[in-house]
């Protein structure tokens, strides 16, 4: 008998210690799991979107601000009567009443009727009472200055969790610091799983998003896009572009490109409207890369201003390739002043094979081309130069008065600003400062990139690019009584292998005053048709707007 005692005795005290070794694992071990599970059986929690930062103009104006709406949302559990609740909604706001009644009847404790209801629409339904309904607060996008800098700026859209999201632009970009920090709110439930409203904790942890200040001139932004407006309606063209930058800070002063969209109603245009195209589309700048060919040979001391051509007299052969000036006039032992002058092909052939590969390469990299510029908006695209072993001599001479070679708009403007900016290359950048929550403002440092040329070079190569605007062929439509440092540039279209022979991409690109440079401007249209060429287009543009510039920053003539 006494082995069944024993036996007994072992068995309950193994059961015991199992027992107490099980409620050890639930209470201690898995007790902060049971604690969750059991508060997510009477408390929810809901995301709350912080408000998105403004982006301001250098004048402090908001040129992206937020207007707060709200959202009507309903619990179908606690309405008893669907009908007659839609009926009285329906008399206060426009609302789908077949998705609204297919959403009363759902077995859901949350869900939204209508969004960007106004705040007086609002309070009349508030006033109305009705029960089951309630109200969260939003905040929409708001462009006090419609469309302006539209391609500068991007657009917030909907991300994959159906959250606010920048795309392209600044708000791609910057769209973590704009966001902010979402908050979250506890809702306390009843035994159906009904929300509690008198018991809604809200967590205030959430953090608004920074504010973003742009280098942006709100009126020289302004005066860019009505003037290039004008000029693709009176040249014909298909579309343009135009960036202005301060070359001694790499701020970008202003920016714009047509077509363009509405970025309140962006999901009606068609997508490839929303890429920046000053940063994003690549292409053959033509003779605007003759300023930053020439001044890497002066720089190199391959030749000086006074070099003569010795090939200069007709059209010229390289590896079985003959190439013509473009309007076959020929000028026998021009010097390199009058090359630029007359923008001549074949002198800048001669220029870049005096160079040779090596140094032409070395110099482009230098100046930043075939490289991001890493300017602080999102969608910017690279044209990568092609490997050093597949330059010929013929990619070498046309390389020269730029073709055959692909940049970016503003890789190609931020190369051209060192030459006005005695040598030294800055870092592009839209944003000037930051202003967090808190209000306090953090100003971003400007940036050097390098220093392609020396002083003494770009002394030289603007001294050649006066003289190509006084003396050149755009010379009827310079700003009398001013400096002004520029090149023309009609550059052929590739297409299929071959060049379009009706179709050009008329340029200009320049600075003033020369001595010392408020701005650097790239002008580009794109196919223009009254004429081909950019000394009757693109030049008499950037003219134009120069003109207006210069007085509005109160700069006095210099003759």
């Amino acid at each position: 008998m006494r082995w069944r005692y024993n036996f007994l005795f072992i068995f309950l005290s193994v059961l015991f210690v199992s027992i107490i070794a099980r409620l050890f694992y639930w209470q201690v071990v898995k007790a902060e799991m049971l604690s969750e599970l059991a508060i997510s059986q009477y408390t929810g929690v809901r995301e709350i979107a912080p408000t998105r930062g403004e982006i301001k103009t250098s004048d402090g104006f908001p040129i992206v601000a937020n207007k707060v709406s709200y959202i009507l949302f309903a619990n179908p559990k606690e309405i008893k009567n669907k009908k007659e609740t839609i009926d009285r909604l329906s008399s206060f706001i426009d609302i789908d009443i077949a998705s609204a009644s297919s959403l009363l009847n759902s077995d859901l404790f949350w869900v939204p009727i209508k969004s960007g209801v106004s705040a007086k629409v609002k309070d009349e339904i508030e006033k109305d009472s009705p029960i089951g309904v309630g109200f969260e607060q939003q905040f929409n996008r708001f462009y006090p200055e419609a469309s302006m800098a539209a391609e500068l700026i991007g657009f917030v859209g909907k991300s994959d969790e159906g959250k606010d999201k920048g795309y392209f632009g600044l708000e791609g970009y910057y769209d973590r610091l704009l966001r902010g920090k979402e908050g979250r709110s506890l809702e306390i439930r009843d035994a159906l799983g009904s929300p509690i409203l008198s018991k809604r904790n809200e967590n205030i942890s959430g953090i608004g998003g920074s504010n973003v200040i742009l280098s942006l001139d709100r009126s020289v932004q302004f005066l860019v896009e009505d003037r290039l407006k004008k000029a693709i309606e009176s040249y014909e063209a298909t579309g343009g572009m135009i960036g202005i930058m301060d070359p001694q800070t790499g701020n970008i002063i202003a920016m714009a490109s047509f077509p363009t969209f509405d970025p309140v109603n962006f999901q009606y245009y068609d997508e490839t409207l929303y890429s920046n195209n000053f940063i994003a589309d690549t292409y053959e700048p033509g003779s605007t890369l003759k300023p930053i060919i020439m001044s890497s040979a002066l720089d190199a001391g391959a030749i000086t201003p006074l070099t003569k051509c010795p090939i200069c007299y007709g059209p010229v052969s390289v590896s079985g390739y003959e190439l013509h000036t473009w309007n076959d006039k020929y000028y026998k032992d021009t010097n390199m002043i009058d090359v630029i002058k007359h923008s001549d092909n074949t002198g800048m052939a001669f220029v870049a094979l005096k160079l040779g590969r090596d140094r032409i390469i070395r110099y482009l990299d230098r100046f930043g081309i075939g490289k991001l510029t890493d300017i602080d908006l999102q969608g910017e695209a690279l044209a990568q130069l092609k490997p050093k072993n597949a330059w010929y001599d013929v990619d070498l001479a046309t390389t020269g008065f730029g073709q055959g070679i692909s940049v970016t708009p503003i890789a190609l403007l931020n190369a051209f600003s060192a030459i006005a900016n005695k040598g030294v290359m800055m870092q592009p950048k839209a944003v000037s400062a930051i202003e967090g929550p808190d209000g306090k403002i953090i100003k971003v440092p400007t940036k050097t990139r390098g220093t392609p040329i020396s002083e003494k070079t770009a002394k030289i190569m603007t001294e050649m690019l006066v003289n190509a605007v006084d003396n050149g062929e755009a010379k009827w439509a310079r700003v009398k009584g001013y400096r002004v440092a520029g090149k023309t540039g009609t550059a052929s279209i590739p297409v299929e292998g071959h060049y379009d022979p009706e179709n050009t991409i008329a340029s200009f690109i320049g600075f003033a005053p020369a001595d010392d440079p408020k701005f650097v401007m790239l002008v580009i249209l794109d196919k223009p048709t009254t004429s081909i060429y950019a000394a009757e287009t693109a030049a008499p543009l950037f003219f134009d707007i120069t003109k207006e510039l210069l007085t509005y920053y109160g700069i006095p003539p210099s003759e």
